[in-house]
């Protein structure tokens, strides 16, 4: 606002004054100063206080006072003196009239016609006038703003121009909007003020007699503000109104330009007050200005970010004026970075350090304290052209160019100032457009080079700016020009548009000047690998350089070994896990595997050697002994790696087994020796605590546990886990007062050699043992696993078989390869034990069965008889995944041996053949398996003399029978159910717990693979165990899906097999599937019926009549399909013996009443049935002939139907 010039506006000292009431300081203002305050100290004298305290009246006799001697003071009473009430009602009666449509602009309430302009009358009217006239013109200027819609005007108004009444004027707006706040909102009157001319020095004196209205004002001016107010006239006038007032009080500008960039209105404001900010204590580092840019453009609002980008665009398109906030940015921006280039001149740059040598001419060396601005300078010269599109002028292009190429000290600031320039010059690669600036700029990226490594260990830091120059010329040798994008992008912090092609330049450079391909690969082998590497290291480092040009090949194509660097960066990690180590290890793996080109399959890397892994591990958990009591030689970090390099090299090469074989190339695996040695589920077992410092190793090593040892992913394993690493073991083991413990594996030892004798003194060993965590309990493993045969021994209590199945179990968390193999030895038979024979780890898992061929007493010994099932389990896992990966490791041998053999036009059958052969196998193995389990179910001679038996599972389900049987009735002693009485030996015997654990297993092993259930029952087992089977492994019901299949199978014993199994299923499950498979099964019995022989018939009849009891007691429905095939068996038994005993037709009588009068074959009061023959008529027969006993069976089997419905109802 131009027009205010020569105007005398309110200082910060007075404003201040008037905020904080300081009396003494306003009476050392000036007569112009104190002039400019008087509507508000006439006020404040002559209003009544709500401040009765002394001290206010003594400042307001101050102000009296100092109002006394000032002739203006009287005016301003005057005006005090005027009827406001009266004032304010004419005022709205105006609004009113000019609101109404077709009033006549001439109309006023407040004022009457004038008779002279504007100004005369003002200087003659009384105050009364006065302030009619005023409020008049204001309230047009205030009426005219709503109406205009936000398009701007300047109102030509006399009264607000004369520059002899601007005083009086403002005395007179001041004392309205102070005496009709509501008429007059303050904001309005100040966004009406912006229409007049002086307008800006209307509204500081406003505001200044109103000091606490300040920051509402000013928020009200910029909520109404412009999004980009240099684009207008009226945000011009608008930035300027608001850049006095916060000169008026400069402590609010940093809030008022808050307030700016919160609405995203008047950007040029926003820099005018940081361009008018003078902080009290200067920051040689960043100057408000590039922090406030940069902030802007930088920060994460993207909505400032587009906003403020706006006004740089918009700004450029005008003709270049020294007005404009833009180009005062601009100019202040330059002579900042004028500021801090250097002014010494040398032509070489020594290793000590020393830039200040002003010998000679050549490059520059900038000042150490100027490093931390020159990079913030750089940054947001960046934002402004990368983001803002700002096209600097020559002269900023040269001294950019100038500060890019300086040459900063050797600290951690100067080697981030050296990244920054050369990223900068690859992001604006036209800041170099003569001859002598690409001169300049190579010449600097050759000092790069050479100074890089003194940098480094002069810096102190791991990330220098020789890594990202490695990688940048790899990049441009590969022509991932993408790679360079986003790498500059990385590094600068934001995000620029960069073309590739405006790369061009910069590749031709790198490529053929600076760094060929032969010389970055030499060089990067020479790198030295960061220490104790991690993701707390940032920037671009030497792995960053090894692994790009792994992917590119470059080390095999130009014979590098690389294998000794990578083994020692491995060997240089700590957590957090920097990102890069993975995939720079898949990548060294596929170097490893894969050839560069076809045409020379030898260039490949070479593996890392089994002496180096087994250094790593040497002093790891696993170990035993030597863990404890020294200092673990490598990290956690480091093992998990090298872990992670050999299963998934182990895994690649034998998924590029096929592909390598073509080539006629087999590279190296590692030996089962070698992985016998490593820890694999303790360091899985650590890394699970360290998943979020870890990153997606955890979860990696997940991944090929599970495919190539599927042992150490046992579900159960994770659950036991669980209980041993929760929170009840963790407060357990917080009760011992050290972490050592205070017993001795030759004390342990020793108390089971005494046992039982010893059997308290064990017990104390063990329950303390429990106290230790997993991995201190590895010194004891042989101890405890060596002796677990003496606990077989009689008279060894139950607790220390028990606890040390607790301590076994918290071993297989840590050590369970090893603690097989230990437990599987120690548990053979003493006969095996004399001859010395000791099984290997290989030996297990080729034939898993092994684990079975223990002791005998264990079978009996419920707490070792777990141990060796969760054994087995994991064995016949282990086999599976061995014989598919002996499969895979063999493919190209059985090829070539087809091959030789010269068959040909097949080439697919030999890979089939060995898949079934490989799955027949592991069929017969866990069918094996599964057959030798359920014989240890049986009882042996010495438990059934007890009184042992598999059908108590089965008791709870089973209805018995009411009434004895008749002896001769040989069907139903096949069925009777056991007396109520518990035998000996029953539900809490060894035999009915080891039972129950190998039932839990044969469920696993059935859901898992439901063929080996198939395989089972088609091979079949005693029909004692059938009750044990269906009552104790909930997945029997799976049987249901193949009996019919079985029915049909040719040979009788399987069908009398599944007719007996579904008996119990039948009974077990009630389902609308059994009793569909029950009908198919009553209509096999009648078809076979026509079609065996007499002696066969019988063999079949004999076991399965009784099954059709069980059939109708789960399904009444079944009972007329059940009497009709006992009716139609019956009649074909009596025609055969017709001729031999004549006493069978009463029986087939017998039988046809049974079948249409159920009701009557049992005497009232459950006596014997009144149908059936005598007895030793019934033993006579039955000796003689099948038939006979056959037809008693079936009278036997309609008795045990008819009671068992009836005692159902």
């Amino acid at each position: 606002m131009a027009d205010s010039i020569g105007l005398q506006f309110v200082s910060s000292y007075a404003f201040e004054a008037m905020q904080k009431v300081d009396v003494v300081r306003l009476a050392a203002l000036s007569d112009p100063e104190l002039r400019l305050l008087l509507p508000c100290l006439v006020r404040m004298a002559l209003c009544a206080p709500a401040d009765q305290s002394q001290s206010w009246a003594q400042d307001k006799k101050l102000i009296l006072r100092l109002l006394s001697g000032v002739e203006a003071v009287n005016s301003i009473v005057a005006l005090l003196s005027v009827d406001f009430h009266a004032l304010e009602q004419d005022a709205r009666k105006e609004q009113q009239l000019r609101h109404k449509a077709g009033a006549s602009n001439g109309e006023s309430v407040l004022v009457s016609q004038l008779q002279h302009g504007l100004t005369l009358e003002f200087e003659h009217s009384d105050p009364l006038r006065r302030l009619r006239l005023t409020l008049s013109e204001l309230l047009a200027i205030m009426n005219k703003v709503v109406d205009s819609n936000g398009e701007f005007f300047l109102k030509s108004s006399e009264l607000f121009e004369s520059p002899v009444y601007l005083e009086e004027v403002a005395d007179v707006l001041c004392i309205l909007q102070a005496e009709l706040p509501s008429l007059l909102p303050i904001v309005d009157v100040a966004e009406a003020l912006l229409h007049v001319r002086n307008g800006d020095w209307f509204l500081c004196l406003l505001v200044a007699n109103v000091p606490d209205s300040f920051n509402e004002v000013c928020r009200g001016l910029i909520k109404n503000g412009e999004r980009q107010d240099e684009e207008s006239v009226g945000g011009r006038r608008r930035t300027e109104a608001l850049r006095q007032l916060c000169q008026m009080n400069p402590s609010q500008a940093l809030n008022i330009r808050a307030m700016v960039v919160e609405e995203c209105h008047l950007p040029g404001l926003g820099v005018a007050l940081t361009l008018d900010y003078k902080p009290d204590a200067a920051d040689d580092a960043v100057s408000p200005l590039v922090s406030y840019v940069s902030g802007l453009l930088l920060g994460t609002n993207s909505k400032v970010r587009t906003w403020f980008s706006m006004f740089i665009r918009n700004g450029q398109q005008r003709k270049r004026e020294s007005s404009s906030v833009l180009w005062q940015m601009r100019r202040q921006l330059l002579l900042e970075l004028v500021a801090i280039l250097p002014r010494s001149r040398s032509t070489h740059v020594p290793n000590d350090g020393n830039m200040d040598d002003e010998s000679g001419s050549g490059y520059s060396g900038l000042r150490e304290e100027h490093v931390v601005k020159a990079s913030a300078l750089l940054r947001l010269y960046c934002a402004l052209m990368g983001i803002a599109g700002l096209r600097p002028t020559d002269e900023e292009a040269e001294q950019l160019l100038q500060l890019m190429t300086s040459r900063p000290p050797a600290t951690p600031a100067g080697v981030r100032f050296v990244s920054l320039s050369f990223c900068k010059l690859l992001a604006f690669p036209t800041l170099v457009s003569t001859p002598e600036q690409e001169q300049l700029m190579v010449m600097w990226l050759s000092w790069m080079i050479k100074e890089e490594e003194y940098f480094e260990s002069a810096a102190g830091v791991s990330a220098s700016f020789g890594e990202m120059l490695l990688l940048v010329a790899m990049y441009f040798h590969s022509n991932q020009l993408s790679s360079i994008i986003e790498l500059v992008c990385s590094t600068l912090g934001m995000k620029i548009a960069i073309k590739p092609s405006s790369l061009s330049k910069m590749k031709t450079i790198f490529t053929q000047e600076i760094f060929t391909e032969q010389v970055v690969t030499a060089h990067a082998v020479r790198v030295a690998v960061t220490n104790n590497l991690s993701a707390n290291i940032t920037g671009f480092l030497p792995i960053h350089c090894i692994y790009q040009l792994l992917r590119s090949r470059s080390f095999t194509k130009h014979k590098v070994s690389i294998k000794d660097w990578i083994y020692r960066q491995l060997c240089e990690t700590t957590t957090p896990i920097h990102t890069q180590l993975i995939p720079l290890i898949d990548a060294y793996i596929n170097s490893i595997l894969t050839p560069a080109s076809k045409a020379n399959p030898e260039a490949t890397n070479q593996p890392i050697t089994e002496q180096e892994i087994l250094n790593v591990f040497q002093s790891s958990a696993g170990q035993g002994d030597s863990s404890r009591g020294g200092r673990q030689r490598y990290s956690i970090t480091t093992q998990l790696l090298i872990l992670y390099y050999i299963l998934s090299y182990e895994e690649n090469l034998l998924a590029s087994t096929k592909q390598l074989a073509l080539m006629q190339k087999k590279p190296k695996s590692y030996t089962a020796a070698l992985m016998d040695q490593i820890p694999i589920k303790y360091l899985v077992t650590q890394a699970q605590g360290l998943q979020q410092e870890l990153g997606g190793l955890h979860s990696s090593l997940l991944r090929l546990l599970a495919t190539n040892y599927p042992h150490l992913c046992l579900v159960e394993d994770w659950v036991c886990e669980e209980q041993v690493t929760g929170t009840l073991p963790l407060l357990r083991r917080m009760m011992l007062p050290t972490n050592t413990c205070r017993y001795t594996q030759n004390q342990l030892h020793q108390a089971f050699q005494k046992l039982p004798s010893s059997s308290p003194r064990l017990m104390r060993i063990l329950e303390h043992l429990t106290l230790l965590s997993p991995g201190d309990l590895i010194p004891y493993a042989e101890a405890l696993t060596a002796s677990t045969a003496l606990l077989l021994e009689p008279a060894v209590p139950r607790r220390i078989m028990q606890t040390l199945n607790k301590l076994w179990m918290g071993l297989n968390t840590v050590m369970p390869r090893r603690l097989w193999v230990m437990t599987v030895n120690a548990l053979q038979p003493s006969a095996k034990l004399l001859r010395q024979q000791t099984y290997t780890q290989n030996d297990l898992m080729v034939d898993p069965l092994i684990v079975l061929r223990c002791d005998q007493r264990v079978y009996r010994c419920p707490p070792l008889i777990d141990i060796v099932l969760h054994m087995l389990n994991g064995y016949l896992l282990a086999s599976r995944a061995y014989l598919q990966c002996h499969l895979k490791e063999t493919a190209d041998f059985d090829r070539q041996t087809v091959s030789n053999l010269g068959v040909s036009g097949q080439p697919d059958t030999p890979e089939v053949t060995r898949e079934e052969l490989k799955n027949a196998l592991l069929s017969a193995q866990d069918s094996a398996a599964v057959q030798i389990l359920l014989e240890i179910c049986l009882p042996n001679s010495e438990e059934q003399q007890l009184g042992a038996t598999t059908e108590s599972l089965l008791q709870s389900i089973r209805v018995p029978v009411q009434g004895k049987r008749k002896q001769g009735s040989l069907g139903s002693a096949a069925r009777a159910v056991e007396e109520d009485a518990e035998p000996e030996g029953g539900l809490l015997s060894d035999i009915r717990e080891v039972q129950c654990l190998i039932c839990c297993l044969l469920h696993q092993m059935f859901i898992a693979d439901p063929n080996i259930a198939k395989l089972v029952h088609f091979q079949g087992y005693p029909q004692a165990l059938l009750p044990l089977t269906v009552a104790g492994i909930p997945s029997m019901h799976i049987c249901l899906d193949f009996i019919p299949e079985l029915l049909a199978q040719p040979q009788l014993e399987k069908q009398i097999f599944a007719i007996q199994l579904l008996s119990y299923l039948c009974t077990q499950y009630a389902l609308p599937k059994s009793l569909s498979v029950a009908r198919l099964a009553i209509s096999v019995m009648g078809t076979l019926l026509t079609v065996l022989t007499r002696a066969k018939r019988f063999s079949f009849f004999m076991p399965t009549l009784p099954c059709l009891v069980a059939f109708c007691q789960a399904f009444p429905p079944l009972y007329d399909d059940v009497a009709a095939l006992l009716v139609q068996v019956g009649q074909v038994c009596a025609s055969d013996v017709a001729t031999k005993a004549r006493e069978i037709d009463p029986l087939i009588t017998c039988l046809q009443n049974l079948k249409e009068k159920p009701q009557e074959a049992l005497v009232p009061g459950g006596g014997s049935s009144k149908l059936t023959l005598p007895q030793k008529t019934a033993e006579e027969l039955g000796g003689a002939d099948p038939d006979v006993q056959l037809c008693y069976c079936i009278e036997a089997t309609f008795m045990d139907i008819i009671s068992s419905t009836l005692h159902g109802l």
